[in-house]
């Protein structure tokens, strides 16, 4: 019970907010000598698109919802449509870094 307690406290004193809100950000990885400017403008751009497709599923997740009360099938398939492309684009705005890391990769 100790070990695990000593753990903890190691993990949590180098910690704060930054290693939370660092998993979103990007790794630039071989785009790394772009301007500060350039990965500010991507991180807001990619920010942005997540958050239009985070409200695009919840938009998706209503139509849902609405179709089952109405016992409407066509209300309720759109709404199914709606999440599963938006979550599918959110994994890909997500994976954009690496899937571009890869391809620049395969081209070297």
């Amino acid at each position: 019970m100790q070990v695990t307690q000593q753990v903890m406290q190691l993990a949590a004193d180098g910690g704060g907010i930054g290693s939370i809100t660092d998993g979103i950000t990007p790794s630039w990885d071989v785009f790394g000598e772009i301007g500060t400017k350039a990965k500010i403008i991507v991180g807001v751009v990619m920010a942005g698109a997540i958050l239009f497709l985070l409200g695009s599923a919840i938009i998706g997740a209503v139509h849902i919802r609405v179709g089952n009360q109405q016992h409407n099938t066509m209300e309720t398939k759109k709404g199914q449509t709606m999440v599963a492309s938006s979550l599918l684009g959110l994994f890909a705005v997500a994976s954009m870094s690496t899937l571009f890391g890869i391809v620049y990769g395969f081209g070297i």
